[in-house]
């Protein structure tokens, strides 16, 4: 049996809520994506990655977590999520699902019974409640600031018996003390939990703020150790958590935002994690000279300690890609985020399409978010339908992250374009010439490119990639023999090198067989 699928997996991103809605009532759910198993497994895909899917009172879209044991009824149940995951698994797809191991639903059991218990209590150790500063105990414990970007709200809120907790995100998702056995204890627990019910892996969610440093200083801008990103502690935890993942051939994948690419390296040794995600790649500009550079300082980060790389363009909390590529600014930062940017879909959607086989092509794992198989594009939310609390905390200047979570269309002719009943987002209005269905009968739309470049991936082998000669602008490897990826990014139409046979293109070559900007070609030599 090979175990080591996950080395160069493609893995499908599942957000639940967005999906497909099985029992007509405007949320995605686990009924939607089973009938929708075929679809996947047409598409060719190794393994789904389930956003969060658990109990949840949806403060900040299922990242707040109130029982990691059951599955929230809007989903369905956790008999259901069984059947899925074997289902699933009989086609030859395995199940990754989603771990937020820093903070809990402040509905959790265990925060409700220390709010009830008063402070100093032993149910209050198991987050981080402080008394505040001041004469009063008026000012919070600390200056941290929030992990949603541009936010000027504090991450302390103070109750009416004194006591401040933490929370790095939202007031309803206090921060957990993993310095507390009991949180170690816990959380082995709901891997094994998972595990059990056949799932392959965990993402791990805000995998590096788990620790704090215990005497919370203030945060100084520069200095190290931080005391809340990417302490040492974090790695005996990761450690704990691999020697359990080692019991069940489970994997795991973190989300690991750091600048610092030997402290990233880290978490990728042997006894820890499997893989994280590449956050270098994703939000690189369109451009040759610097995507060349992200690939290969990823590539050489992850050699040493053998971790495989992963790849991806977009998810659930970034800019849709055939936007994104279609803006004056083609890199992504959660700071840059506003309203009303301009956007040309068509050149967006043509880079998108030369994309997916840039990143198909490279060495190591990818990662596909629902709807990039569609060719998406970012949606606007009317005001009065935003949720996502990232766009409250932002005073309203940050659109946040709605755009991308939009409800798939699934079929054209269908109400609300066949998801369901009506979504809780809303589609915009040409939602339905995106339809699965339409594309599926249309072989030159991006699901039939998708499709056959997920199918057509084997050809690149598993070995390393190595670069070919070629002009300012233009991207040229080779990952077996006779086998190359061509990318041009260049003004001008450049000259194939000599082959046998195109294999894939993202688009036409033109009329003397170049291949124009922002195309991309797989070749036979």
């Amino acid at each position: 049996m090979q175990t080591d699928w996950w080395r160069s997996a493609v893995i499908y991103q599942v957000y639940v809520r967005s999906f497909a809605d099985g029992d007509g009532d405007g949320t995605g759910d686990l009924a939607g994506v089973r009938a929708r198993l075929p679809y996947l497994a047409e598409l060719g895909v190794d393994a789904l990655w389930f956003n969060p899917w658990y109990l949840s009172p949806m403060k900040d879209g299922g990242y707040d977590v109130a029982d990691y044991r059951a599955i929230d009824p809007a989903f369905g149940t956790l008999a259901e999520a069984e059947k899925l995951i074997a289902e699933a698994r009989e086609l030859g797809i395995r199940t990754i699902v989603d771990i937020v191991p820093n903070h809990v639903s402040d509905q959790h059991p265990w925060f409700r019974a220390a709010l009830a218990a008063g402070p100093g209590s032993p149910e209050r150790e198991l987050f981080h409640f402080r008394p505040g500063r001041g004469s009063h105990g008026e000012l919070p414990p600390n200056d941290w600031p929030s992990q949603f970007v541009g936010s000027a709200e504090p991450v302390w809120t103070r109750l009416p018996d004194g006591d401040w907790y933490l929370h790095l995100f939202t007031p309803e998702q206090p921060d957990l003390n993993w310095a507390h056995p009991a949180v170690r204890r816990e959380h082995e627990d709901i891997l094994r939990f998972w595990f059990e019910r056949g799932v392959a892996g965990v993402r791990i969610d805000s995998a590096a703020l788990l620790a704090k440093d215990p005497e919370l200083p203030d945060f100084v801008a520069g200095r190290d150790p931080n005391p809340f990103v990417d302490r040492d502690e974090l790695h005996d935890i990761y450690r704990s958590w691999r020697a359990v993942a080692d019991e069940y051939g489970g994997i795991f994948v973190g989300e690991v935002w750091l600048p610092d690419t030997e402290r990233f390296a880290r978490y990728l040794r042997p006894d820890e994690l499997h893989t994280a995600f590449n956050f270098s790649f994703l939000s690189c500009p369109w451009d040759a000279r610097r995507l060349r550079t992200s690939i290969d300082d990823t590539l050489t980060e992850h050699a040493p300690i053998g971790a495989p790389a992963t790849w991806v363009l977009c998810n659930h909390d970034v800019t849709r890609t055939v936007t994104r590529y279609g803006r004056d600014d083609t890199g992504f930062d959660f700071a840059a985020k506003a309203f009303g940017t301009p956007t040309d879909l068509a050149l967006g959607t043509r880079r998108a399409r030369a994309a997916a086989l840039l990143s198909l092509a490279l060495p190591g794992a990818v990662y596909v978010y629902q709807g990039e198989e569609l060719g998406l594009p970012e949606a606007d939310i009317p005001l009065d339908r935003i949720e996502d609390p990232m766009h409250f905390r932002s005073g309203g200047l940050d659109p946040g992250r709605d755009g991308c979570r939009v409800p798939l269309p699934w079929t054209p002719d269908a109400p609300y374009a066949g998801f369901g009943g009506e979504p809780w987002l809303p589609q915009p209005a040409d939602w339905p010439s995106y339809a699965a269905d339409r594309q599926a009968a249309d072989p030159d739309s991006m699901l039939h490119l998708y499709r056959r470049a997920i199918r057509g991936r084997p050809v690149f082998g598993d070995g390393p990639l190595s670069w070919l000669p070629a002009p300012e602008g233009v991207l040229a490897f080779t990952r077996a023999e006779g086998v190359l990826c061509v990318v041009n990014l260049a003004d001008s139409p450049y000259d194939l090198p000599g082959h046998t046979e195109l294999l894939l293109s993202s688009g036409p070559l033109d009329t003397e067989g170049r291949l124009p900007k922002d195309t991309a070609v797989w070749l036979r030599a």
